[in-house]
C-alpha cells in the first residue's frame, strides 16, 4: 500500500530534538516540525533565548520542551539525549547549533579556532553520537545537520577559514555517519544554505555594501529565508526521504552551482 506524498512528509508520532533551537534556523525548524505533527524538543546554551522561544511559540498555540543544552560538553549532551528519549520515539534529531570567526588565518587566534570547530563539528558529532544509541535500539531514525555552502568551496565574500573548515568537515561527517548507521536504519544528511537572515549573520548583513554583495553572487538574486531551510531540513528528515542518505543539500539560490 502506497502513501499519499503529503502523508510521507508528515512528522505525526515522531520525537525530534533540535539544537541550537532557540533563533535562527533552528527556531524555524522547531515550528516547521511542529506544524508536520512532531514531539519537538529544542536544545540551546542561551536560556534567556529559550524561554524567549518558547513563549513566541507558544503565542502561535505550538507547545514544545526546551532543554538547556551545550553540544561542546559530553555530560550536558548525554543528558538531554536521554531525556529526548523518554519523551517518545525519538525518531529525528537537527544538528543546528553553530557559531562563525570571521577572520584571516594569520589572526585568528587559536582558541577562537577550536571553539568554532567544538562548536559546529565536534558538537555535531557527540549529538549524533548519543541520539544514534537510542535510535540503533529502535532500528530507525533521522539525522539532518546544518552545515552550509561555505562547506562545499573554497572561498565566500570574506576569510572565514575556522567556519569553512568546521562545515566542510560536518559535510564528511554526514557521509561517514550515513554509512556507519545505514545498516541500522538510521539515515544522516545534511543542508547547506547560503546566508539567511538570522542573529548569526546580523552584523555581516549590517555592514556596508554587504548584502548587495552576497545578492551579487546569488543566482536566484535574493537571500535566503529561515522557512526555505526549515522546510528542506523537514524533506530530509520525513519519510519522502527514505532512500536519501549521506547526501548534503544546497539551500543557496545557485551559489553552489557557478
Amino acid at each position: 500500500m502506497t502513501t499519499k506524498p503529503n502523508d510521507r512528509l508528515s512528522l505525526t508520532g515522531k520525537t525530534a530534538l533540535i539544537t541550537g533551537g532557540a533563533s535562527g534556523i533552528g527556531l524555524e525548524t522547531a515550528k516547521v516540525f511542529a506544524q508536520a505533527g512532531a514531539q519537538v524538543s529544542i536544545g540551546d546554551r542561551n536560556e534567556a533565548a529559550l524561554q524567549e522561544a518558547q513563549a513566541q511559540l507558544n503565542d502561535q498555540g505550538i507547545s514544545l520542551e526546551t532543554m538547556f543544552l551545550d553540544v561542546t560538553k559530553e555530560g550536558s549532551v548525554v543528558e538531554v539525549m536521554r531525556r529526548v528519549a523518554t519523551l517518545g520515539s525519538f525518531e529525528i534529531l537537527v544538528n543546528s547549533a553553530g557559531t562563525g570567526a570571521r577572520m584571516e588565518a594569520t589572526e585568528l587566534p587559536l582558541e577562537r579556532w577550536q571553539e568554532v570547530l567544538n562548536i559546529n563539528l565536534t558538537g555535531t558529532f557527540l549529538c549524533s553520537r548519543e541520539a544514534a544509541k537510542t535510535m540503533l535500539e529502535q532500528g530507525k531514525g533521522s539525522i539532518v545537520n546544518v552545515a552550509s555552502i561555505m562547506g562545499l568551496i573554497g572561498g565566500g565574500v570574506y576569510p572565514n577559514p575556522a567556519y569553512q573548515a568546521s562545515k566542510g568537515g560536518v559535510v564528511n561527517l554526514t557521509r561517514s555517519l550515513a554509512l556507519d548507521w545505514a545498516a541500522g536504519g538510521i539515515r544522516v544528511n545534511a543542508v547547506a544554505p547560503a546566508f539567511v537572515r538570522t542573529p548569526l549573520t546580523q552584523s555581516l548583513l549590517a555592514e556596508d555594501g554587504m548584502e548587495e554583495k552576497l545578492l551579487a553572487r546569488t543566482p536566484l538574486g535574493r537571500m535566503v529565508e529561515t522557512y526555505e531551510v526549515a522546510d528542506a531540513i523537514r524533506f530530509l528528515a520525513s519519510d519522502a526521504a527514505a532512500m536519501i542518505t549521506g547526501h548534503t543539500l544546497p539551500v543557496d539560490g545557485g551559489w553552489v552551482a557557478q
